[in-house]
């Protein structure tokens, strides 16, 4: 007897709310499990436990000093290159768990990218930024292949039309604020699944700023984004998810509305009224 592929997926719709379903939908991008981290003795972050949709923004919110980077550095083991950094607890991409000694670390910061707080573009021209991923991964099997992978990195970045007469002046003649989109059209070369992005507006200027927050908007239908950001305003206007930070403590996390509207913690109520800070 042959099933129609409708009712099935309407079946699937209707029972993804029940209790104990796995609906493919739900299913977190990345998931921290019991993540602390150590810098020697003193220890950063305490027991973690975050999950990361697919598709979505995800904002890392708190005070300086709370665990928010670090646990941003965590997702790609950014703190692999701190020596006195231990990591404890897990992180899964997609199941896999990128602390596995099998894990290829460079595989994994091409599947997982980043974009820091300060453009930190190649002293080489704007095409061989862009360019330089694909190529040392082998992403492209010749020149017209590269080409191609650069123009449309630097589309989906927001970037092509300002500098496509351009490609060949160094990337760091660029604006602060288009240096900073061709860092993400940087990350995004690799075709990575998920970017990080530790602060990416805190150099740039409110004009600057709105374009980029835009560009992240864009951005979410092709990757799921992790943004660590010192304004709750920004948060508030790029995320879907928020969670918040102190002292090392995941202290909250949900829908970005719920967190700001209506926190259930005391320590979140505090923080977003200003009382802690």
């Amino acid at each position: 007897m042959k099933m129609d592929s409708n009712k099935i997926y309407k079946s699937e719709a209707a029972t993804s709310h029940l209790p104990g379903m796995l609906h493919e939908a739900a299913k977190p991008k990345m998931r921290g499990e019991n993540v602390n981290v150590f810098y020697g003795e003193k220890q950063a972050l305490f027991d973690v436990n975050l999950d990361i949709g697919a598709n979505e923004v995800t904002a890392l919110i708190g005070p300086s000093g709370c665990g928010k980077s670090t646990f941003l550095r965590c997702l790609n083991r950014m703190n692999d290159t701190i020596d006195i950094c231990r990591v404890t607890g897990k992180i899964t991409l997609d199941d896999d768990d990128i602390y596995d000694p099998k894990i290829d670390v460079v595989e994994l910061r091409a599947r997982v990218g980043m974009v820091f707080q300060k453009p930190n573009p190649f002293p080489k021209s704007i095409f061989e930024n862009v360019a330089y991923g694909p190529r040392i991964h082998g992403l492209s099997r010749n020149k017209t292949d590269l080409e191609e992978i650069v123009v449309t990195s630097l589309r989906r970045a927001g970037l092509f039309q300002e500098v496509k007469d351009r490609m060949h002046q160094p990337g760091t003649g660029l604006s602060g604020g288009q240096q900073q989109r061709l860092c993400i059209a940087r990350a995004i070369a690799v075709s990575p699944e998920v970017i990080l992005m530790d602060e990416p507006c805190s150099a740039l200027d409110p004009i600057a700023t709105a374009t980029v927050e835009e560009l992240i908007d864009e951005l979410r239908e092709n990757y799921t984004i992790v943004i660590v950001t010192h304004s709750m305003q920004q948060a508030a206007r790029v995320s879907q998810k928020t969670a918040f930070f102190h002292l090392g403590n995941l202290v909250e996390h949900g829908d970005t509305d719920e967190i700001f509207q209506n926190p259930r913690e005391e320590r979140t109520k505090n923080y977003i009224t200003g009382r802690i800070g």
